[in-house]
């Protein structure tokens, strides 16, 4: 089959790998029509490079229809079209069944301290072959694929993979209060979902980014926008609150904010280093670059609350300890758990009104073969490229 491969920091590649096989009783077999890429799998790109084997698989935001399961996947059969959560989860352990999938304890990684197994997302999350791919394998196939109507198109149904989960879960740990003020720092997929979720929900909500097409999108959903390239954020959001600040902030960038330079040239020097001594160096050392973050924690008001749905790397991330006590701030945040959300999603999504726009999202629509420059192009914001779809069999 044809399949996105890691080749190193900056080098993907598109190559014929081995077809998956049904390898465990709960397994279920995929034929991909639709895969997303995310600006988590830029993290894989660069920073977290040293925990990538070349010829990794990439993706995480796959659907498509069932060709085959295994012996103890009653739910499923082939024919069945479903679109597959980035994360593995078993559906039966303790935190599954207390609606945290992403923590599932049967599919923990415990080798390196962290939650379930993610597709597609180096051996820090188990090194489980991606969904950038024509064909997939499905571990715990019995409780993660979600089955959808055949007829519509995938975009109406893909980003339940992922981005709207992660967006929905974003908005509700942020606990914007009625009439309250939602500040949304980076207008990328999540941001973009963050805005539309919000306004939908019927709240104020402000958007931060320094790129055209980025506050373009979001300004048409209805929040208001500041370009941080040519205002200092902090007091424009003080005097837009009535110098209280935000009620509530997602910071929805993560470890890929600008403006942090020091911390920049620490991530691209130890993704250049040995694999082995990179990653322990990751896992002690405090390399995200900050300034999302730290706008955040500026910009939300006393008694406020942060919901970070950005990916951060860093185990000794200097933090202003002093001033969110000081403030009295509330923060949440986590991968998104998927499952528990589907249910407040599927409505959504499924009816004719599609209120959330899932339908015209995407921005681009790609064959698979264009996917390292697409890569290329995401990460340099150009081209107006904020959600790409990849096609695998075009």
């Amino acid at each position: 089959m044809r399949a996105v491969t890691w080749h190193g920091v900056g080098d993907v590649r598109v190559e014929d790998v081995p077809d998956p096989v049904i390898q465990q009783p709960t397994d279920a077999l995929v034929r991909i029509t639709s895969t997303g890429l995310c600006g988590s799998d830029l993290h894989l790109y660069g920073p977290l490079a040293p925990f990538m084997t070349r010829g990794d698989v990439l993706g995480h935001e796959p659907m498509g229809v069932v060709e085959s399961v295994g012996s103890a996947v009653p739910d499923l059969a082939a024919g069945d079209r479903v679109v597959v959560p980035f994360q593995v989860a078993c559906g039966t352990c303790w935190m599954c069944t207390h609606e945290l999938q992403s923590q599932c304890e049967t599919t923990q990684v415990r080798e390196h301290g962290t939650g379930a197994r993610l597709l597609g997302y180096s051996a820090l999350y188990g090194s489980v072959p991606g969904g950038q791919a024509q064909l997939l394998r499905v571990p715990h196939a019995s409780y993660g694929p979600i089955k959808v109507p055949h007829g519509p198109p995938d975009e109406r149904f893909l980003f339940l993979s992922d981005v709207l989960p992660t967006a929905w879960q974003a908005v509700e740990y942020a606990e914007v209060p009625d009439g309250g003020t939602l500040l949304v720092l980076g207008l990328g997929p999540i941001g973009q979902m963050c805005v539309r979720i919000a306004r939908h929900r019927g709240h104020r909500v402000i958007g931060v980014d320094r790129v055209p097409e980025r506050l373009e999108a979001a300004a048409a959903w209805g929040a208001e926008t500041i370009d941080f390239s040519g205002t200092d954020v902090v007091p424009e959001i003080h005097d837009r609150t009535e110098g209280r600040g935000a009620d509530s902030v997602v910071d929805a960038v993560g470890m890929e904010a600008h403006g942090s330079p020091v911390a920049e040239l620490g991530i691209k020097a130890v993704s250049r280093l040995p694999s082995p001594v990179a990653g322990a160096m990751m896992k002690r050392a405090g390399i995200d670059r900050l300034a999302a973050l730290q706008t955040a924690i500026e910009a939300v008001r006393r008694g406020g609350t942060l919901s970070l749905s950005g990916v951060y790397g860093g185990q000794a991330d200097p933090l202003p300890m002093m001033t969110l006590f000081d403030k009295q701030v509330r923060i949440h945040m986590g991968q998104a758990n998927v499952r528990r959300w589907v249910d407040d999603l599927m409505p959504l999504v499924a009816g004719e009104d599609d209120p959330l726009g899932v339908e015209s999202f995407a921005t681009h629509r790609l064959p698979l073969g264009e996917a390292p420059d697409a890569y290329r192009a995401f990460r340099d914001k150009e081209r107006g490229m904020i959600k790409v779809v990849l096609d695998p069999w075009a």
